[in-house]
């Protein structure tokens, strides 16, 4: 099987674009506007609309008159040149003083950011940014002061707007990343989130619309958009593919309707950016949460909250959530309860206090980007009887900070006696999953098969049982494969991973024809290492597809380090050891921290016999990552030294 896999895997050397047909079917906001004027006075001024800007006097909210940031050995000092451009100059901790024209702005508020240009066509968003709520400078992760070759510092590769942020900012924006050249030559129809960025392209729209004073034509499908916006899931998954934390398949904006789980790998709750519950911890946007509430459950949609084109609450305060959840209702939904929500009899605090609102106890919110607070939206009833076994925290101690869970957990018994809501969560089997997925197998098992639950949750059910191992689990859930969730599907797959190719393989078959990319792809990963001697022409060709499209989604993120940390993985099952070595050397290159790229080099140039080399790659790894036991391990092994054990030198 390797040898025909190393047949249909291509060089992975090409950066493969959207095809440039597309990008003339755009028309850009201002054709739109011209019939669509409410639309776009409502659009004008919003945040899409200001999502990324020209550097101009009406756009820039900071004050770059003289003005300067300090931390540390860093400065930043803030001018205006003769012309009016805004212009940094930056002494890094190195103490080399470089100076900037600010290239564009993001954002309006609470805080803006400034994208500087630091090679021709490569951007990078620089990490001092605006308070626009209080006003100065600040940092957006003061605790971190990284010096420059520092993968993490604001000129490294975590920081580049073309390939990291732009796709969610521009409209029909392609970052066209050479990685010959290891330069961009990135476009884009418009920047700012345009009409088209969420309609999708206009040509079709227009070519009926200019046509129908004389046609009376009934309008083509949706209008002629690639999106049908009165179709709730539709619009839900064009939202997610930027409110949501995912790894992109593609290079740039794909299509706008193009199925979500076609162009993105959605983040699971995993330990670091979700809690145990489901809660955001980490910047997970949106989609994730919104995934695991009832409202989703039950149909309502982003447009039942927000108005699409000023992208703001459709009403102040509660009464967005009372146009629903009232003693009226809602006859778009059924089966809501009757009673009064925005009241004290339900919220058991003062009217007009801040526990009367009601994002305050089912949206908690948490900072990110220094300022900017963010509401979770998964709707969630407090729960803080759970603290003890999930760890996570409570809307009621959250305001309460002088308060225990246990006092908070009392108070919703007096308040609520006869609550359905205080049973088992599957918050509890996570945490349990995250301690000792082993132990947790039985819950874990449970939970992944219980279609009543969320699909991202059963589905990060199945990626903790994949950390126990166990080929028994994979064997038990077999049926997983063909669940009508595609994260469930993916999920499902990867576990497969645990049992022996031959008996995974004709498991996974059928995978590989999925009507979902992220299925196909991760099947086509756990085929990887299978030794099939011969494969009917069917599942011959859905293999080779699908590789093809694995493939293309890592030639579309070249100028990622973790793509060369796959790419490198990959060739070792296949046994093409200088690929691999060259894979890791460009993740290191990337990204001078990245020690188990490092360790990689190492083991490789000693397994091939390069000793001299081998020494010469462990000295150089010790300098980027002085603090890597694994790398101190290595060179005590071949030289008899003493481990360091002290902690790195500060940042500051």
């Amino acid at each position: 099987m390797l040898h025909r896999l190393a047949r249909l895997l291509m060089p992975l050397a090409l950066a493969l674009g959207a095809s440039s047909a597309l990008a003339q079917d755009y028309l850009g906001s201002e054709r739109c506007i011209t019939c669509h004027e409410a639309a776009g006075a409502a659009w004008e001024g919003s945040h899409h609309a200001l999502a990324w800007t020209e550097p101009t006097a009406d756009t820039i909210r900071a004050n770059f008159d003289g003005t300067q940031f300090t931390l540390g050995d860093m400065e930043a000092r803030f001018s205006l040149k003769a012309d009016g451009t805004p212009h940094v100059s930056v002494t890094e901790r190195d103490g080399v003083t470089t100076d900037y024209d600010v290239h564009s702005v993001i954002g309006v508020e609470p805080l803006q950011q400034y994208i500087l240009e630091t090679e021709p066509g490569r951007l990078q968003s620089f990490d001092v940014v605006w308070d626009t709520e209080k006003g100065g400078w600040f940092h957006l992760y003061p605790q971190q002061n990284y010096a420059p070759g520092d993968g993490l510092h604001w000129t490294g590769p975590y920081k580049t707007w073309n390939s990291r942020c732009a796709a969610c900012h521009a409209t029909g924006f392609e970052a066209n990343y050479d990685p010959q050249a290891r330069s961009f030559a990135s476009t884009q129809v418009e920047i700012g989130v345009g009409c088209e960025a969420c309609h999708g392209p206009g040509s079709a729209h227009v070519d009926w619309a200019e046509t129908y004073e004389t046609t009376r034509e009934a309008p083509p499908p949706a209008h002629g958009f690639t999106v049908d916006m009165s179709q709730p899931a539709q619009m839900i998954e064009q939202c997610a593919s930027c409110h949501s934390r995912r790894e992109p398949y593609l290079d740039g904006n794909p299509v706008p309707g193009t199925p979500y789980h076609d162009t993105y790998n959605l983040s699971l709750l995993r330990e670091g950016a979700y809690e145990a519950d489901g809660q955001i911890l980490d910047e997970v946007y949106v989609y994730g949460s919104f995934l695991q509430s009832k409202m989703y459950a039950k149909g309502v949609s982003c447009s039942n909250c927000h108005l699409p084109h000023e992208a703001e609450l459709i009403a102040e305060g509660n009464a967005v959530c009372a146009q629903c959840h009232s003693p009226a209702g809602n006859p778009e939904f059924p089966s809501l309860p009757l009673k009064v929500f925005d009241g004290p009899e339900h919220t058991h605090h003062p009217e007009g206090s801040a526990g009367a609102e009601c994002k305050n106890c089912h949206m908690v919110e948490r900072v990110y980007m220094g300022n900017d607070w963010r509401a979770d939206h998964s709707f969630r009833i407090p729960r803080p009887d759970l603290n003890a076994e999930t760890g996570a925290p409570d809307a009621c101690t959250t305001c309460h900070e002088d308060q225990s869970p246990e006092w908070a957990a009392a108070k919703l018994e007096e308040w609520f006696p006869e609550s359905e809501h205080r049973g088992p969560h599957f918050g509890e089997v996570l945490a349990h999953g995250r301690r000792d997925p082993a132990r947790a197998a039985p819950e874990l098992r449970s939970l992944s098969q219980d279609s009543d639950m969320a699909g991202i949750v059963r589905a990060t059910a199945i990626y903790l049982l994949e950390q126990a191992g166990d080929p028994a689990e994979a064997a038990a859930l077999e049926s997983l494969l063909r669940d009508p969730d595609p994260m469930v599907r993916s999920a499902a797959v990867r576990l497969q991973r645990s049992t022996p190719a031959m008996e995974r393989a004709p498991r996974i078959m059928q995978s590989l024809s999925d009507p979902s990319r992220s299925v196909r792809m991760a099947a086509a990963q756990s085929m990887l290492d299978a030794q099939i001697a011969h494969m009917p022409g069917r599942y011959e060709q859905a293999l080779r597809g699908a590789f093809d499209e694995w493939q293309a989604s890592m030639a579309s993120r070249l100028d990622f380090p973790e793509t060369h940390l796959q790419m490198g993985g990959m060739a070792l099952v296949m046994r093409n050891l200088p690929a691999a070595a060259n894979a890791f050397a460009e993740a290191t290159r990337l990204d001078p921290q990245l020690a188990d790229a490092w360790i990689m080099q190492v083991r490789i140039a000693f397994a091939s016999g390069d000793e001299t080399r081998g020494r010469a790659l462990l000295n150089e790894a010790l300098e980027k990552t002085p603090d890597n036991m694994t790398l101190q391990m290595m060179r005590r092994e071949l030289t008899g030294e003493e481990m360091d054990l002290m902690p790195p030198p500060s940042a500051d």
